[in-house]
């Protein structure tokens, strides 16, 4: 199947500046695809993958994919859209960013590994010599002011107003797509739907500068939206990310596993590379047997194997099974820590304590000694995993996992996480 098709049964094209010409280039040659991402934060979320999938499928179907980190571009910022302009970041932070960028990139994608593999370059390498009057007299008298003004992204902002740094983002971006057409054989840009003003603005100034005649093309991903209408990707608890220090594994898991049927089928397409059969095969089994969630749990393995790995995936999975058994016994001290990590969190020293005293007076689980009592005599409580029903039990450090924590059930769903520290501490 031609690439292209492939994107469109995947819902994964927003709008093409040519399509007739793309897919004609694309079937005679092999050509350098191009996606940016700047070093606005330390770690890409995954609204940032959406992209980055296709450029991976234009790597598979044997073109050269290539990933800009954007050394330049991220230290003034594009046009976010919102009223405010960004916050500068300082020399040291973006380049912190752009090498935690780069190791993830590196790590999802094995850039490097062979000459076939999505490269990774940086733009700061050729605009961070670039003279202001080269700038001026180069590139800046290929740019109509009114032109740029009609782009979306800044016609946005006219009304409260933008920066001469921000408003020249799209200049920049276009330096950019001139710069690998010419160096990395990249014909086509890939971006999401808030980029299509600053790729039309960069096929422009490929053809003043090379020729009307350039092939250089332009494709848009749409912006992904969750059946109730919210953005894709956002959670009450803030974006889901890569970093696994920020999202852990077992979060990220359970992100994709608890998405709703309306919406699972289309991140299937757009997020794996499950084959066409494969997908239709789930998407029968959701109308079918939804409650199976079978749709749901292929997106979780997939998705955290691929970003994650086979060790962090097979924790994700032991994880969610205790918890969903109660069975937690078997779980590592970095397992629960992970798991629990969100669940209601208290600290407790190192040292042996009576049950109900220790509910009551130490981790005040328990609202009384006579409710304590109640609960544990009735069954209600559960100390790693294992119920409790003798109210004259010891609360040992030893029996707890690694001496680092203690799990406690109340009734059937409730869990409380205790973190124990040294006496006096």
């Amino acid at each position: 199947m031609n690439i292209i098709d492939e994107l469109e049964w995947r819902g994964a094209i927003n709008q093409q500046t040519d399509e007739a010409g793309l897919r004609e280039l694309i079937s005679e040659k092999e050509i350098g695809v191009y996606c940016g991402i700047d070093p606005t934060g330390d770690s890409m979320h995954i609204g940032h993958l959406i992209p980055f999938m296709v450029l991976k499928r234009f790597q598979l179907a044997g073109h050269k994919p290539v990933i800009l980190v954007g050394g330049a571009t991220g230290s003034i910022g594009d046009p976010s859209g919102k009223s405010e302009e960004r916050v500068l970041q300082s020399a040291e932070q973006v380049e912190e960013n752009i090498q935690k960028l780069t190791a993830q990139v590196q790590k999802l994608f094995d850039a490097g590994k062979d000459e076939k593999s999505i490269r990774l370059v940086n733009n700061l390498e050729w605009t961070g010599e670039l003279t202001l009057l080269d700038f001026l007299r180069n590139v800046g008298k290929s740019f109509n002011v009114n032109t740029m003004l009609s782009k979306d992204i800044v016609a946005s902002r006219l009304e409260t107003g933008i920066s001469f740094t921000e408003f020249t983002y799209q200049i920049l971006q276009s330096i950019d797509f001139l710069h690998l057409y010419r160096n990395e054989d990249v014909q086509l840009q890939v971006g999401g739907a808030d980029q299509w003003g600053n790729i039309t603005a960069g096929l422009e100034f490929i053809r003043k500068q090379e020729s009307a005649e350039a092939k250089a093309f332009g494709l848009t991903i749409p912006l992904l939206l969750k059946a109730d209408g919210t953005k894709f990707g956002k959670t009450a608890g803030g974006a889901i990310w890569l970093d696994a220090e920020k999202t852990t594994p077992y979060e990220f898991y359970q992100f994709w596993l608890n998405q709703d049927d309306r919406d699972v089928v289309r991140y299937l397409k757009y997020f794996t590379f499950l084959s066409q059969d494969d997908i239709n095969e789930l998407a029968e089994q959701v109308e079918t047997e939804p409650h199976k969630r079978a749709a749901q749990k292929t997106l979780a393995r997939e998705m955290t194997l691929f970003v994650h790995g086979e060790e962090a995936l097979a924790d994700a999975e032991k994880i969610t099974a205790a918890l969903f058994s109660g069975e937690v016994k078997e779980l590592t001290a970095k397992q629960i820590e992970e798991g629990f990590k969100n669940m209601p969190t208290f600290e407790a020293p190192k040292e042996e304590r009576n049950i109900v005293e220790w509910l009551v007076n130490v981790v005040g689980i328990e609202p009384s000694r006579r409710q304590a009592r109640e609960d544990i005599k009735n069954g209600a409580i559960s100390i790693n995993g294992e119920k409790e029903t003798d109210v004259e039990a010891i609360i040992k450090p030893e029996n707890s996992f690694e001496e680092r924590f203690i799990l406690v059930r109340k009734g059937k769903k409730k869990y409380f996480l205790v973190k124990l520290v040294e006496s006096g501490e």
